[in-house]
């Protein structure tokens, strides 16, 4: 049985591990303010930041390091909270812009250095327990606040042992932010536990949203969660993890966005470690040795393989930050990706952390447009591998011979050993070539580690689950009797049906040599069944998350949709008499609150086919009406992709056949209903549209 540990027992350990293990100085406030502040309102130690600024500034005019400090001690309660957090953190990474009059008497702009991001060793490290703080109306006294050449940038809450860890965000984080709100505008990261669990997050994110840090140095670390809950050891692998001296500077200058100004995104342990093994191959690219022999790694920056759903796209945006912020140069990142949505997803997420701004153009809109960009300097390009063809019979030209163009591409398994490829490495023969993927490379696909080198990070599903980055899936096989006609299908059958876009040659190969297969899997009666289960099954499921279904083609989708709206509507009646009929009065309420969901319910179905409208009509299908809503806006400027990913939306059921099945993150998402026949990459891809953890 676990034994008790108190809040006191856990603040004690903890304040050993940062003075014995990391070096930092701590003053306990208990019972007297030892920290030199003025008054009790301030939530900087304004004595020891001024004196900061001047060591750190030695150079800097009088006037200037004033400057600098009132700027950083304004208060800033017009602005909102996540405002004034944000320009703070811009403050401390950039430093304190202040016009001063030269030597030569001519006015210029320096900038006051707020913290040492390069000499750890220059800054001053302290831990603060108990230190009260009066708000404006109320006084607050945090358990432990971790400073910064007097800037408080951890905050951190403790609990007893036999107390739930949510409380500690609830009851004390939740309090804090409205009553000393001064306090989070300097905040970085904050840090609750009760011993048994510690959870990690920014103060303006959710619960749901604060993760676990238990792999203080090598994301191959195991760790011991037996010994972690016998001895209530989970905030040593957070604070040994995070607040090491070079690692919090690290943290907290290259690992935290806001994004599009509304939700502030503090990296995760796995993203933290992973992109830093990438960072550490990436210095390795022009290394030689003594005598002058390249040993560097010949433009292979590796394969950067975290399982779907645990944040790939924002680990590219600090990893290119990173790039941009530690290393001498003037380097240009080449995203690549094979599919639209991918492409318009991962540009989205680079414009939303900052990276630059709406009026940059950085999307090519045809290949000799890219062609062209890549013969300058820009910063970003975002493309698809699509846009590297040239005329058959010609040889692709040299594009650049820079060494310095980072090419990042996504998902490299589906493209990168045909002739689009090829032509990319020809126009940029010197350039740095990364793959990030979230599938395993399995089987041939291990080909990859010949086109990028080896595995730089490796965060699978199984670890994702543990640090509750994503969710367990589970699977259940359901109209058994359907599915025993199936098992002729083999492997040739389903690598054609993984695709995300099949090509003409195997749409041929599919009519020659599967049309038994395709026949039985379109048959009218099976998928009668299949709707009729998906009717059943999803107003019952319990969690009433949103829900996909997976078809075969697109066709196949709009029948399936068809279905199943048909259907819903007899259910609906049937329930109803069901409810008419019932005596019992809880059965009743049950079925009634089944039968209100369902009347809320909406359906969609998402396939863009622009000029095959005649292909469906001569099946008897009505694709206008459904591509019309998927690129129309409601009034609010909502269109259908917001709606779906939106839960408090009625639009709770989608039908697919490839559109949002990669690339497409949408934490509502937790049903699938898989009926294609889909292997390898395209499978975990497909089925990690529900591991997100939810909202």
């Amino acid at each position: 049985m676990q034994n008790f540990i108190s809040e006191d027992q856990i603040e004690k350990a903890t304040i050993s591990v940062f003075v014995k293990k990391m070096g930092y100085r701590h003053l306990n406030c208990i019972d007297k303010d030892l920290t030199g502040r003025l008054s009790e309102k301030d939530v900087l130690i304004q004595p020891l930041l001024k004196q900061k600024l001047q060591d750190l500034n030695p150079d800097a005019p009088a006037a200037a390091i004033t400057q600098a400090f009132e700027q950083l001690c304004r208060t800033r309660l017009a602005q909102s909270e996540l405002m004034a957090n944000k320009e703070i953190h811009t403050l401390l990474k950039q430093g304190i812009p202040i016009e001063i009059n030269n030597a030569a008497g001519r006015k210029e702009w320096i900038h006051i250095k707020v913290i040492d991001w390069q000499d750890s060793s220059k800054n001053d490290y302290l831990v603060v327990s108990q230190l009260w703080i009066q708000g404006q109306y109320i006084r607050r006294r945090p358990d432990l606040i971790v400073f910064v050449n007097g800037l408080p940038l951890i905050f951190i809450e403790l609990k007893n042992s036999n107390v739930a860890l949510r409380t500690a965000y609830t009851d004390n984080l939740t309090n804090y932010r409205k009553d000393i709100p001064l306090l989070f505008h300097y905040n970085a990261i904050c840090i609750l536990s009760n011993g048994l669990e510690t959870k990690v997050g920014s103060f303006h994110a959710g619960y749901e949203y604060f993760f676990n840090w238990l792999r203080p140095e090598n994301e191959k670390q195991v760790p011991d969660m037996q010994e972690i809950k016998q001895h209530g050891i989970s905030l040593d692998y957070a604070i040994l993890g995070l607040c090491d001296k070079k690692r919090l500077l690290d943290y907290v200058e290259n690992f935290i966005v806001y994004y599009n100004d509304v939700t502030k995104i503090a990296a995760k342990n796995h993203q933290f470690l992973g992109v830093n093994n990438a960072i550490d191959n990436f210095a390795l690219r022009l290394q030689h040795d003594a005598a002058g022999t390249d040993t560097g790694n010949k433009g292979k920056l590796g394969v950067f393989w975290h399982t779907q759903g645990s944040g790939k796209s924002f680990s590219m945006v600090f990893f290119t930050q990173k790039i941009s912020r530690k290393f001498v140069g003037n380097y240009t990142f080449l995203i690549v990706t094979d599919r639209d949505d991918l492409d318009g997803q991962i540009y989205r997420n680079f414009l939303g952390a900052g990276a630059f701004s709406k009026d940059i153009k950085c999307r090519p809109k045809d290949s000799e447009e890219l062609r062209a960009m890549l013969q300058t300097n820009g910063q970003y390009i975002f493309t698809l591998i699509q846009k590297f063809r040239y005329p058959k019979g010609q040889a692709y030209p040299v594009l650049s011979f820079r060494n310095d163009i980072i090419v990042i591409i996504d998902e490299a398994h589906r493209t990168q050993y045909k002739d689009l490829a090829e032509n990319m490495r020809t126009g940029l023969p010197n350039a740095q070539y990364m793959a990030f993927t979230g599938t395993p490379l399995l089987g041939s696909k291990k080909l990859t580690h010949d086109w990028f080198g080896n595995n730089v990070s490796e965060y699978n599903f199984k670890q994702s689950i543990e640090d509750e980055a994503t969710v367990p899936l589970y699977y259940q096989k359901r109209v058994p009797e359907v599915w025993l006609q199936n098992e002729t299908i083999d492997d040739d059958f389903a690598d054609i049906m993984s695709e995300d876009e099949i090509s003409e040659e195997n749409q041929r190969k599919l009519a020659q040599y599967f049309s038994k297969e395709m026949s039985i899997l379109k048959s009218d009666d099976r998928l009668e069944t299949i709707a009729k289960d998906i009717v059943y099954h999803f107003p019952r499921r319990g969690y009433l998350g949103k829900g996909m279904v997976i078809t075969i083609d697109k066709f196949t989708a709009v029948k399936m949709y068809d279905k199943v709206k048909r259907l819903w509507e007899a259910e609906k009646r049937n329930i109803q008499q069901e409810i008419n009929d019932m005596q019992d009065t809880s059965e009743k309420e049950a079925l009634k609150q089944v039968l209100n969901w369902m009347r809320k319910t909406d359906m969609a179905v998402v396939s863009e086919e622009a000029g095959e409208d005649e292909k469906f009509e001569k099946q008897g299908l009505d694709i206008k009406t459904h591509r019309k809503r998927l690129l129309m806006s409601d009034e609010n400027g909502h269109d259908l992709e917001y709606k779906f990913k939106n839960p408090k939306d009625n639009l709770q059921l989608v039908f697919v056949c490839s559109m949002w099945l990669t690339g497409f993150d949408a934490p509502t998402v937790s049903t699938l209903y898989l009926d294609k026949p889909t292997k390898d990459h395209t499978l975990m891809q497909t089925i990690a549209r529900a591991n997100r953890a939810k909202i």
